[in-house]
């Protein structure tokens, strides 16, 4: 094995090892926040700093590549659960030849480690945390301000959302399950997922305001439940009681589940009170309106659940938008994210291989993915404050395809890529011949 593999496949096996580990962790106690951030620190998956155990002066020097990839994961090198052709070995290239890559994908609802663990088997190809970022990996920056407050989250599966945000560092971490176990008139129909709620529910930190009265002194409520924040982590399933309870926060007395704002509606306030009395901030970790699956056609993502709360709030506000928070390409702020996150393992890549005269500067990234209103438009519309060009590679094994979402009449403007590709081992190719790269693909 070349010596680029052996440090990938020690990096993986450091990486597997802590995924296993956690995974133990947040499994044998619902309170596993402490350990699970411990685990985090250790493998700093913002920092990107693993280690392979190798000295600097045992390696031998190679000249630093100035540009980096960045791939979308679903549509350009799997399709559902097996690898696209060429994706494998386009990856592999990249390793065996030091071109600095990451992953940079909308999907979410598993922890870094165990996301990358399964790329890893799937893809056939050794990957580790430090280049990986997922929709919802941005809110551990949100720690800090959050950690000892009480937040909300939901998504595909709640209680592993739950388990996420803990290990992420944040300490109460409330699901729409515990609510309805101790209140089940927040939604008083009948539910088919009622035993799924009732084997994932957990103890409140705080027990529900109960009324009678929704608007009330606050001073009285201390101690009731209060939710702070509210974290959309992947795609929910069971909307119904998920935009229930987030629009009864949305209407809350700074957040106190069960009570009602007299601002609500004030025409004399600004966004006539609307979200004006300390309610909680709501957050999602990507807009995917679609996004590719097994089926021959594109299905509903986060971003379909996100419209759909938005439609219900314009209706109970009466035309009022919803102000929130939305991470996941396109937003400027995840694509700063996984800049630094790129350019960080980009350093520590290239000075465990002994680059000569240091990593120098990245002066392009090329974003290779399948949709055009994440990948292309997110890669366009990016300002690097660094001054690095993001390029974008569209390729036809995904969401977009010449016949289908309007073709290439859609891509005007933001949306119109560098170049597009039949694949992604053909975009790499693209890319490498336009920076004079004289390795063969």
């Amino acid at each position: 094995m070349a010596k680029t593999e052996s440090l990938w496949a020690s990096k993986l096996i450091s990486s597997c090892s802590w995924s296993s580990s956690l995974s133990e962790s947040i499994a044998t106690s619902p309170s596993s926040s402490s350990a699970a951030t411990s685990a985090i620190s250790s493998s700093s998956i913002i920092s990107g700093s693993e280690s392979t155990g190798k000295k600097e002066r045992d390696l031998p020097p190679t000249e630093a590549p100035s540009f980096a990839f960045a791939f979308d994961i679903d549509g350009v090198l799997l399709h559902v659960s097996k690898p696209i052709p060429g994706a494998t070995e386009t990856l592999r290239f990249l390793q065996e030849h030091n071109i600095p890559f990451i992953l940079l994908t909308n999907g979410g609802g598993r922890h870094e480690s165990e996301r990358v663990a399964d790329l890893s088997q799937k893809l056939g190809v050794p990957l580790t945390t430090s280049n990986f970022v997922q929709s919802h990996t941005p809110f551990q920056e949100l720690v800090d301000d959050l950690a000892d407050k009480t937040i909300l989250v939901t998504g595909a599966d709640a209680d592993k959302c739950r388990a996420i945000a803990q290990a992420y560092g944040f300490k109460n971490v409330v699901t729409p399950a515990d609510v309805m176990a101790v209140e089940p008139r927040v939604w008083p129909f009948e539910t088919l997922m009622e035993e799924h709620y009732a084997r994932t529910s957990k103890s409140l930190p705080s027990p529900v305001y109960e009324g009678p009265d929704a608007v009330v002194d606050t001073k009285t409520l201390g101690g009731k439940l209060k939710i702070d924040a509210m974290f959309v982590f992947n795609d929910p399933r069971d909307w119904a009681l998920d935009i229930q309870i987030m629009v009864d926060l949305l209407l809350s007395q700074q957040g106190y589940l069960g009570t009602y704002s007299p601002k609500n509606g004030d025409l004399s306030l600004p966004n006539c009170g609307w979200q004006g009395d300390g309610q909680p901030a709501l957050y999602f970790s990507n807009a995917d309106l679609f996004w590719s699956t097994g089926y021959h056609l594109p299905r509903f993502g986060q971003g379909a659940f996100q419209a759909a709360i938005a439609g219900i709030w314009r209706r109970v506000t009466g035309g009022h938008e919803l102000h929130r928070r939305v991470f996941g390409k396109p937003s400027t702020e995840t694509y700063a994210f996984a800049e630094r996150v790129l350019q960080r393992h980009r350093h520590e890549l290239l000075k465990e291989l002994g680059a000569r005269h240091g990593p120098g500067r990245l002066g392009r990234v090329y974003m290779v993915g399948d949709n055009p209103e994440s990948d292309i438009a997110g890669a366009n519309g990016y300002q690097s404050e660094v001054g690095t060009e993001w390029a974008s590679v569209l390729v036809k094994t995904g969401v977009w395809t010449p016949d289908r979402a309007g073709g290439e009449a859609v891509l005007k403007g933001q949306l119109k890529p560098s170049v597009i590709t039949g694949d992604v081992r053909e975009g790499v190719r693209w890319a490498l011949e336009r920076e004079g790269y004289k390795g063969v693909l």
